[in-house]
């Protein structure tokens, strides 16, 4: 949500962190600053300037113009609360003495630090957790007058995450950065260097960046990159080309904008989890300073959705009532203000949307405001939205632009932001540390785990000519498996025009087994978890009839197949990531069964990218 940018340069910098502040707008926010050394033009360096402004960038630059900032060094930031209210006071960059710092995250440990500092005789004039970092670098710089020392002795003490630019008074020519569970770009220039949270913030300047690993931190002039790793060993990080197509809004090398989105799932994931998990467990302060004790009220969860969002809120469900061990219940928002609703005691209600302007799941967010619900959390993917600002709390995820009218990367990251929840709320209420820092340890490794999962491809466009003459399909799965079918069943018939109906497979010969001969083809997620014999046996009930079996399983299910029944074999991994894994084959399928049938990807006929009509 925060955004970092710095630069060192030999030029006035002033007109391009502004500009990086600009290009960073979409991921939300509510105050901005910049502080810049001062120079008349010679050689002479002057005092630091900073100026803040509550609300967009255009009213920092409105200040900017009554006080004009020039100088060859400076940072600048977006900030959107955590600790602390939007106002002037809370803004970046904070100072202390003559250093000023900008910071992304959270800083778990700042209570003590703080009481230790006040101690010390700093006086704080804001609420947040950052200008803890601003004064005790200072202090360990009035101690040794080093002031890389002073910067390292501080990074470890601070425990959470965080991506830091800093800049001081003596050292005119140079520029520090750190990162830690957030992310923070270097780009190079010609004789200039940079910094940011995200690259696009300094396309307009450099498309050549180095990536800061975790517990790097950097010492840049105009001339030289000095990268040490959390060791304090010199690191080499190697400058590598922004590829400008892969997160711009063309297609690029893809065929179409919703195959795009499927191969940028990865990243997606990295960006959401940017700066919210710690080492064994979740930073639920992103929620707000106050959200331990608010999380921890919480009895009960209510979720209300539509069409994609509504399956994701079916996954959480699972994992919530099974790991926070809390009920929960999930309704389509479309349905939930028609009816009498019970809320009990201490309830959070959660709505889901890409957009967040979904004009029914809005509706249900401001009727449930005099329904009696402790608080309302937003889990959206676009930052200025309606259903974020009128929510008490936001869950952001941070999937980029989606174009394909038909959701890929903005319902992964939708079920990656709902197990971070999970795992929070787990948390604050004592559940098995060792599951949440299984979790925390699953969540970090899901892109590598999704980039395999889009090595499928060339084998599911194979599977796809299956499809070419084909009118109806089902699609079968068990426990938090069951809404990954149905949202496959959705994709298919979204893009392809295929009639595709998702059951829970224990319900098949409830009735839907009637519909099983050799021309319905039967897709099924089988991963190696408790329900997976069950599963077997549900399957045995379509081979003995006929039925065309699709079935993309773990890689230690027996691989057994034969004419009728063709296994597609996905890497194993743990339960509670696995509904994200199995989400991806299936939209791959869909996908290629579209091309075979001639249908407008990105455009499928009768539906609109955003529901703003009810």
């Amino acid at each position: 949500m925060c955004g970092i940018v710095g630069a060192i340069a030999q030029r006035n910098i002033t007109p391009i962190l502004m500009e990086g502040l600009r290009r960073l707008e979409y991921r939300g926010y509510d105050s901005a600053g910049i502080a810049v050394l001062t120079d008349d033009g010679s050689d002479k360096h002057g005092s630091m300037l900073r100026v803040r402004a509550v609300g967009k960038v255009v009213e920092l630059e409105n200040a900017l113009a009554a006080t004009p900032a020039h100088g060859h060094l400076g940072i600048a930031h977006t900030r959107w609360a955590t600790h602390g209210k939007p106002a002037e006071r809370n803004a970046h960059p904070h100072i202390s003495g003559s250093l000023a710092v900008v910071h992304n995250g959270i800083i778990e440990n700042h209570g003590p630090l703080r009481k230790k500092l006040v101690a010390l005789g700093y006086e704080f004039v804001s609420e947040t957790d950052t200008e803890v970092v601003a004064h005790l670098v200072a202090h360990y710089y009035s101690e040794t007058q080093d002031l890389l020392g002073a910067f390292r002795t501080a990074l470890n003490e601070l425990h959470g995450a965080y991506a830091l630019a800093m800049i001081h008074e003596d050292q005119p020519q140079t520029l520090y950065c750190a990162r830690m569970g957030s992310p923070l770009v270097i780009g190079e220039g010609s004789g200039e260097h940079y910094v940011a949270s995200d690259p696009l913030a300094l396309l307009q300047v450099t498309d050549r960046f180095r990536y800061l690993e975790e517990g790097d931190h950097a010492r840049l002039t105009n001339t030289q990159c000095e990268i040490w790793d959390r060791d304090n060993n010199t690191a080499v990080r190697p400058v590598k080309r922004y590829e400008h197509a892969a997160f711009s809004m063309e297609k690029g090398e893809y065929r179409h904008f919703m195959l795009k989105e499927i191969f940028e799932q990865p990243q997606a994931i990295s960006d959401t989890l940017s700066g919210i998990l710690a080492k064994d467990h979740v930073l639920t302060a992103i929620l707000g300073p106050d959200a331990e004790t608010r999380l921890h009220e919480i009895e009960n969860i209510h979720i209300v959705a539509c069409g994609t969002s509504y399956h994701a809120g079916l996954v959480a469900r699972y994992w919530i009532e099974e790991q926070a061990d809390m009920p929960c219940s999930v309704e389509v928002a479309s349905e939930y203000r028609y009816r009498t609703v019970v809320v009990p005691k201490n309830t959070l209600l959660i709505t889901i949307s890409q957009s967040g302007e979904t004009a029914d799941t809005l509706a249900a967010l401001r009727f449930a405001k005099d329904q009696g619900y402790l608080a309302t959390l937003a889990i959206c993917n676009v930052a200025g939205s309606s259903l974020v600002r009128e929510a008490d709390w936001r869950l952001l995820t941070h999937a980029g632009p989606e174009i394909g009218v038909a959701s890929t990367k903005a319902f992964t990251t939708q079920l990656v932001a709902l197990l971070w929840l999970t795992t929070a709320l787990a948390q604050v209420r004592g559940k098995d540390p060792e599951r949440i820092a299984s979790n925390v340890a699953a969540l970090r490794k899901l892109p590598q785990i999704i980039e395999q999962a889009l090595l499928l491809e060339s084998r599911i466009t194979t599977l796809a000519e299956r499809f070419a003459t084909k009118h109806h399909a089902l699609f079968l799965g068990r426990g938090t498996h069951y809404p990954i079918a149905m949202e496959g069943a959705l994709k298919l018939k979204e893009i392809s025009y295929i009639h595709a109906e998702a059951y829970a497979a224990g319900e098949l010969k409830h009735g839907p087994l009637a519909l099983v001969d050799e021309d319905m083809p039967v897709v099924s997620v089988a991963p190696s978890d408790a329900l997976l014999e069950k599963l077997k046996s549900n399957l045995e009930e379509v081979s003995a009839r006929g039925g065309q079996l699709i079935t993309f399983a773990c890689e230690t299910v027996d691989q057994s197949e034969d004419n009728n029944h063709e296994m597609i074999s996905l890497p194993w991994v743990e339960d509670c990531i696995s509904p994200i894994l199995y989400t991806i084959p299936l939209q791959l399928l869909s996908y290629h069964v579209a091309l075979v049938k001639g249908t407008d990807v990105d455009k499928p006929r009768n539906l609109a990218k955003s529901v703003t009509v009810e």
